[in-house]
């Protein structure tokens, strides 16, 4: 059982030799230790400042993004529904100049079928007076071939002047 319990002398030499590394570690490995351990606690507590600081920047950042998706969705709708007002403004000039081409195109129609019927009718009657004076023409020399009959239509016709 001598294994299991101690010398004296080794339990007071052990007691001495723990002092000794306790008071050498107390003046100068815990000044350092624990300057260690504050500085990593500042690290740490500056750490999460700095990710608390981070994530409301990234928050109001999240914000202001959102906004101005916002405000580009709402100008795109106004450009949208500008650019429709445009289109049908467009659409209706184009149908207003149409409309009028039309018309002056018709209008200039009409006025070339006129043109053309006076002068068919022009041309008609010229072409029937010519026939009506060769018929009146022939006639008359059939009639008056006789001196007779030419002396009667001049007296005839004097007669005619007289009475008028």
């Amino acid at each position: 059982m001598e294994l299991f319990t101690p010398d004296f002398g080794l339990v007071f030499w052990m007691f001495v030799a723990f002092l000794l590394l306790f008071l050498a570690l107390r003046k100068w490995a815990w000044p350092v230790i624990i300057k260690s351990i504050d500085e990593r606690a500042d690290l740490i507590d500056r750490g999460v400042e700095y990710a608390q600081n981070a994530k409301e920047q990234l928050d109001g950042a999240r914000k202001e993004a959102e906004r101005y998706i916002a405000e580009a969705q709402k100008q795109q709708a106004e450009i949208l529904r500008d650019a429709a007002k445009i289109k049908t403004q467009i659409i209706e000039e184009a149908r207003n100049e149409a409309s009028v081409e039309a018309k002056k195109v018709m209008d200039a129609a009409k006025l070339s079928i006129e043109q053309s019927r006076k002068e068919a009718e022009l041309q008609f009657r010229n072409e029937v007076s010519k026939f009506s004076i060769e018929i009146a023409e022939k006639m008359l020399r059939k009639q008056m071939a006789s001196d007779e009959a030419q002396t009667e239509l001049v007296n005839k016709l004097l007669d005619e002047i007289e009475k008028n």
